[in-house]
């Protein structure tokens, strides 16, 4: 076990739009810069008792050269993580050369050229883990038989306040006119890379299911994954796992919905939902035992399916329903 920590500690000792930008958000991968080319996942194989094991690594970039990073042991999220162990390191690029260092000092980790290099504390490399981009298995899913094709880069007539940008990609803050009681929908998401933000400013939407339930969208990557974060159901669960791709990333919602039951005025069954964030189970048949705040109020009948605004430039792509 002292050499398994040992080896875990060493591993994380790595780790044209119609929006007004600011110089600290990036819309594209091009754009972005050199913290966007260092900050992504890394996963590979560290030796334990002679054994390869799975090790992951999520590196969060926090402007002017510094970054957050954690490590999991079995995978990344959603690909191995046992669910459970964290490993923690900070880190910062001097000279082009970035290096991370475990929180409690046992090792570090070296990034050059989508490597990231693992040390022990006494400099050893005891292992390499290349850089990789997920991508969700349902990205660019074809509209199921009966589907109704909500946005597909051609026409924002489906959406009041619907509003083209980038060419072919739909921009926050509208709501279908067509109203939804039970469906299936599929929605593709990317979120802007802002280093410099903290918290809600680092691309904060949401997908309001009825326009009373609200899956939220932000960039959460390499956080704890809550309620109030990306996959989270605003003030009722957090997700199972936080299964965000790193920003600029395009990521997919794909969402089981069964409406509310009501006898006229009165609620006599709570709404349900499945989502499945990147191809991922962050909520399975989860109860939603009232609304969440921000747009409608819970009642009987279909409603909406609102993009919330935030101010933020986070972009969609792909929307399609299926009614139930």
């Amino acid at each position: 076990m002292k050499l398994f920590r040992t080896l875990l500690c060493a591993a994380l000792a790595v780790c044209t739009a119609q929006f007004v930008v600011a110089d600290d958000i990036f819309l594209t991968p091009e754009e972005a810069g050199p913290e966007y080319k260092v900050q992504g996942e890394y996963t590979g194989k560290v030796k334990v008792d002679g054994q390869d094991v799975k090790f992951g690594v999520q590196v969060i970039a926090l402007g002017n050269n510094e970054y957050d990073a954690v490590a999991y042991p079995g995978g990344l999220p959603g690909d191995g993580w046992d669910g459970a162990t964290k490993i923690r390191a900070k880190g910062k690029t001097e000279n082009g050369q970035t290096k991370l260092t475990a929180s409690d000092n046992h090792g570090y980790g070296i990034i050059t050229d989508g490597k990231l290099e693992l040390h022990s504390e006494s400099g050893e490399k005891v292992a390499t883990l290349d850089k990789v981009e997920r991508k969700s298995p349902t990205l660019g899913a074809k509209p199921a038989e009966g589907a109704i094709v909500l946005f597909d880069g051609t026409s924002a007539d489906k959406f009041a306040n619907g509003k083209i940008t980038m060419k072919d990609l739909l921009a926050a803050d509208c709501e279908t006119k067509d109203k939804f009681g039970d469906h299936t929908l599929h929605i593709e998401f990317r979120t802007p890379f802002r280093p410099k933000a903290r918290g809600q400013e680092r691309g904060n939407s949401g997908v309001y299911v009825q326009g009373r339930y609200e899956c939220q969208v932000l960039d959460s990557f390499g956080l704890e994954g809550e309620n109030n974060e990306c996959g989270g159901i605003y003030s009722i669960s957090k997700p199972k796992v936080n299964a965000c791709f790193p920003p600029l990333s395009w990521q997919t919602y794909d969402i089981e919905f069964k409406a509310a039951v009501f006898e006229g005025d009165k609620k006599v069954k709570n709404a349900r939902v499945t989502i499945r964030q990147n191809g991922i189970l962050i909520h399975d048949n989860l109860e939603l035992t009232h609304g969440t705040p921000g747009k409608n109020p819970e009642g009987p009948g279909p409603d909406v399916i609102y993009l919330q605004g935030h101010g933020n430039p986070v972009v969609y792509r792909n929307i399609w329903v299926v009614k139930k």
